[in-house]
């Protein structure tokens, strides 16, 4: 008898299989590699970008110094040309 159940539930389960349309198209293996690969070339960039943020400077200079050390005691600002 236990023969019997398994021939019986192959039965039932091969109607199932026939369910799949042929004609429908999926994205398949190719699809998920695809995708995986773009996934890890995303997370390769975000980790690349953090680090380069890491090594930038946020700090203002104070607002009483000029911001270059060459000036003629005008504050490093030029006078316009008269003419």
């Amino acid at each position: 008898m236990p023969d019997m159940s398994a021939s019986l539930a192959l039965t039932h389960l091969v109607p199932l299989a026939k369910e799949v349309d042929e004609n429908k198209v999926t994205p398949g293996v190719l699809g998920f590699i695809v995708f995986a690969v773009m996934a890890l070339a995303v997370w390769g960039l975000m980790k690349s970008m953090n680090r380069h943020m890491g090594k930038v400077d946020f700090e203002q200079d104070p607002e009483g110094e000029p911001a270059s050390a060459g000036g003629s005691g005008s504050g490093g600002k030029t006078a316009p040309a008269k003419g």
